[in-house]
């Protein structure tokens, strides 16, 4: 990441040149780009990958961007530098406000695009990590994910950053090309020499510096043993996710861009579970269209079909993305004026969305997702503004599945305890087990000071589950769970012994699950659920799970 550049105040004659100056080298980032796209295409790699250069040059064309940086110029008439500092620090802020850590993480792809044209303001070399010719561990401050993306397997054989995070572009192109790697180390850089002998074991999170002989035999069986255990797991990609006596799961991907739908689908996903659609309303000045809708859930559905894709609807706050809007400060924005609050507010900017997925419904098989619903009443609502929609739609002769199955995430306590009425008005429930914690634990988990406190199997939220499971059932209508507890291997045996018909995960935890699925009856797991819901604490029930776990499946899930 570069330092801070100077800072030069400019006499006025000279803002014309300086806006010339940001121009040209915008226009060369752009080129830079293209080159790069253009090589990746030539290699053969991903579109999954060629699409995340697109989407840094879409944001080379981005108004807020440019246009803002430009109007910095001429009005504090400051060089070009200074000027995209100011301006990225505040699309920064804007990011870093945002609960959703899947949306959070966007925020470093605007840190690495102004980056980029801040290195052409400055003449500074780019240097590709294509061109490296011999086996290296890189290790940097940061990396951007078009950097990863160029990644030669066998020449780059991890990589370590101060920054980033597990759901950043750069850690999932890096999981996507299986390049072991550790992202948000801190201060890695500062730690590791030139030289030095490293051991990156990706799937703990673990780096060791200078290991003994000892430690460095035991990592390079355990690389055999991993690379042994993938080739067994690869066998359960095409087999239905089964349990020994027939009951069948639908396992599912967690997504928020189309460039991870490969890598879902490659797992043995049956279809998205959790598709996020907030990506589209952020960074930008005007408000998506209908059609930027309706295209791009088109574009997600043909991939994923005949298997269903849940869309869920706009999950975060005006303030997010309205800077017209006069949204009042909220203390505890959280539990303030989003998702379906929001989107009951201001119906206009939600039929917008209901409408293009509702158009894209006619291409494949697309089920629609509340977010954060807390009663019967706000669901309602938010059923009656869907079938306005609906009748715009008719009204001006456009196609659309008129039976698209509607579903609540379950992810308020008030949800929870009123699931059985709730069940009478939807057709399915995706239970958001993140959210339910921690609003049920009360626990604020970014707060260093109580985050240990979020314990995914305390009692209190196993009950809940429990109750939210049989309230579905009882109306016939099926439930999943699309939080980070589904993909848990030990999580998940519990959850298929509460009965559980879906689970939606990340792509590298589906073959873990799918095989815990494969390898167990029902009626195994139903009396493991009853057991670890006699217990008083999370700590015996962990306990519990994985002395089940150990007795049931090889030591790599203990």
């Amino acid at each position: 990441t570069l330092e801070t550049p100077a800072y030069c105040y400019l006499d006025s004659s000279y803002v014309p040149f300086e806006i010339k100056r940001f121009e040209n080298a915008v226009k060369e980032s752009k080129e830079q780009l293209q080159r790069v796209k253009d090589k990746l295409s030539k290699d053969g790699r991903g579109k999954e990958h060629i699409r995340i250069v697109d989407a840094h040059l879409m944001m080379l064309e981005d108004k807020m961007l440019i246009d803002d940086t430009i109007k910095t110029i001429k009005k504090e008439r400051v060089n070009a530098e200074w000027a995209i500092r100011i301006v990225m620090r505040e699309v920064r802020e804007f990011f870093d406000s945002i609960d959703d850590e899947y949306i959070r993480e966007r925020g470093t792809d605007i840190d690495h695009i102004c980056d980029r044209v801040l290195k052409n303001l400055m003449g500074k070399r780019h240097v590709s990590v294509s061109e490296i010719k011999e086996e290296v561990i890189i290790i940097a401050h940061d990396l951007s994910p078009t950097d990863t993306a160029q990644m030669v397997r066998g020449k780059v054989l991890g990589f370590l950053t101060d920054i980033g995070g597990r759901t950043s572009h750069t850690a999932i192109v890096a999981r996507s090309l299986e390049i072991p790697a550790v992202v948000g180390l801190e201060s890695i850089t500062q730690k590791v020499n030139a030289g030095d002998t490293l051991i990156i074991d990706g799937t703990s999170g673990l780096v060791i510096i200078n290991p003994s002989k000892k430690v460095i035999k035991d990592y390079q069986k355990k690389k055999e043993q991993y690379a042994d255990y993938g080739k067994i797991l690869h066998h359960y990609r095409k087999l239905p996710a089964e349990m020994l006596d027939g009951r069948r799961i639908r396992i599912m991907g967690n997504i928020e861009m189309v460039e991870e739908i490969p890598s879902i689908i490659d797992h043995g996903a049956e279809g998205i579970g959790l598709y996020r659609t907030e990506f589209l309303y952020l960074n930008r000045k005007d408000l998506p269209t209908e059609d930027e809708h309706f295209n791009v859930y088109k574009n997600v559905v043909e991939k994923v079909s005949p298997n269903p894709t849940i869309i869920r609807t706009l999950d975060i706050g005006g303030d997010k993305f309205l800077s017209q809007m006069e949204l009042a400060p909220e203390m505890n924005p959280a539990m303030g004026l989003r998702a379906i609050r929001f989107c009951i507010k201001e119906p206009e900017i939600f039929k917008t969305q209901l409408k293009g997925i509702l158009r894209a419904s006619v291409f494949g098989n697309i089920k629609i997702m509340f977010p954060m619903i807390s009663g019967v009443e706000e669901l309602r609502k938010a059923k009656a503004i869907m079938e306005e929609a609906k009748e715009e739609l008719r009204k001006d002769g456009v196609a659309f599945n008129p039976k698209i199955f509607i579903g609540a995430m379950i992810e308020v306590p008030s949800a929870a305890i009123i699931a059985d009425m709730l069940a009478k008005e939807v057709d399915f429930f995706s239970i958001g087990t993140n959210d339910l914690l921690q609003y049920s634990l009360a626990i604020d988990r970014v707060n260093e000071h109580v985050a240990y406190l979020y314990e995914p199997l305390h009692p209190a939220a196993l009950r809940i589950i429990k109750n939210i499971v049989d309230a579905a059932h009882n109306a016939g209508i099926a439930v999943g769970v699309c939080g980070e507890m589904a993909g848990e291997p030990e999580y998940a045996l519990i959850l298929l012994g509460l009965g559980l018909d879906q689970l939606s995960m990340n792509a590298l935890s589906i073959l873990k699950v799918k095989k815990i699925i494969r390898s167990i009856k029902y009626a195994e797991a139903q009396k493991i659920a009853e057991t670890a819901l006699t217990f008083a604490t999370a700590q015996e029930v962990e306990k519990f799970i994985r002395d089940e776990m150990a007795k049931r499946f090889s030591d790599e899930y203990v």
